[in-house]
């Protein structure tokens, strides 16, 4: 039996987004959900009590990262991702392909494999299906994600062809180097960029695989947000209705909204902590700047609509003050409001959900965020 089930409760009247229940070994979780990112076995500047304090379910770690620092044999030795690092819920762990995407630089794509130089001391290093396999086995996590190619924005068809292709030639190595299949779920990632007909293949070549679960990858990098909802239009329906669709490397708010509508599930970013290490925050009322000299003053709340710890105990003066200090503890509640904001705004679209009223949530949110808006401030 798959350690990873997926469990439809509810369709949306008036948009057709999932409401569901994600079963992993760890625990089972309500979805849509967003899921924060710990990349070093750890959400920057958050403690796993604060997270479970304020709902996170599943979190993320790197493969890549971990892979270098501490080295997956370490985590190994410690009993696994869940007992190095003390989280007793979800973890997933990325493939490292899209580190390589982002190290393009220093990468050479082969057909064994990706060689690129160590971004920490410019070692040559080859990480392959099968050595992806290997470390997120070592890891422990809950869900693995297969090895895949992620393309740059925007590529031509002929690139992204062949992208896909050597993509579903990898997935089919991932599925036969995974070593432990009852204990940890291993999830196919559809490419294509923005090619209908590229979606339709890498689709169902995964899907003929029967991966316990598909992520839609190679978006959220660069391209225009309409593109992004375009393809996931075409693609999310190509996906097994019974598991679960994972949208990687999103979390703006609207495209959280967005995603859920075109049926996406699972949503994880690192837009909540970096951004808030640079002073911004959002909140029920837009983008907050804090650093910005209006606020030296403001003894309200970050969010006077928010009831995390961050806004029921300090105000945006303080908060703006230890920022431009440059001390931790001011990126600590910024990063513990941004993370809360979006684990809420999830709860929020499910109770939509259940209520067949997603539709007017999102014509609500984006007048009251000001998306709606000309030229409207966006992350």
């Amino acid at each position: 039996m798959t350690p990873i089930r997926y469990e439809l409760i509810k369709t949306c009247k008036q948009t057709g987004a999932r409401l569901g229940i994600l079963h992993t070994p760890h625990g089972s979780f309500e979805t849509p959900m967003f899921m924060p990112v710990g990349t070093l076995a750890t959400v920057k500047t958050l403690s796993p009590e604060e997270l479970k304090e304020m709902g996170a379910g599943v979190i993320l770690s790197n493969t890549y990262h971990l892979w270098l620092r501490p080295g997956h044999d370490i985590v190994k030795e410690a009993g696994g991702l869940h007992s190095f690092m003390n989280w007793d819920r979800g973890i997933l762990t990325d493939s490292g392909g899209f580190q390589v995407f982002s190290l393009s630089e220093f990468r050479r794509i082969e057909e064994e494999g990706v060689y690129f130089r160590n971004h920490l001391n410019g070692d040559q290093l080859f990480l392959s299906p099968e050595k992806a396999m290997e470390i997120q086995n070592a890891l422990g996590s809950d869900i693995m994600m297969a090895f895949d190619e992620c393309p740059p924005y925007p590529a031509t068809y002929e690139y992204m062809k062949r992208s896909v292709e050597r993509t579903s030639r990898w997935a089919e190595r991932c599925l036969k180097a995974h070593q432990r299949p009852n204990e940890q779920g291993l999830f196919g990632i559809v490419q294509g960029g923005e090619f209908e007909d590229l979606r339709k293949q890498s689709a169902q070549d995964l899907v003929s695989l029967d991966f316990p679960g598909y992520a839609v990858g190679g978006l959220s990098v660069g391209e225009p947000k309409e593109v992004m909802n375009r393809v996931l239009e075409f693609t999310t329906p190509l996906l097994p209705a019974n598991k679960p669709r994972y949208l990687m490397g999103v979390g703006s708010p609207d495209s959280l909204i967005d995603g859920a509508i075109r049926g996406i599930d699972m949503f994880d970013c690192v837009l909540p902590t970096r951004i808030g290490r640079n002073g911004t925050v959002m909140t029920s009322e837009g983008r907050v700047v804090i650093k910005n000299a209006k606020y030296a003053r403001d003894f309200t709340p970050l969010d006077p609509n928010c009831d995390c710890y961050t806004c029921r105990n300090y105000t945006r003066a303080y908060i703006r003050h230890l920022i431009k200090c440059d001390e931790t503890f001011g990126i600590r509640l910024t990063s513990y409001h941004n993370v809360y904001f979006l684990i809420k705004l999830m709860e929020q679209v499910r109770q939509a959900i259940r209520e067949d009223r997603l539709g007017d949530f999102r014509e609500q949110f984006f007048e009251q965020y000001g998306f709606n808006k000309p030229n409207a401030k966006n992350f």
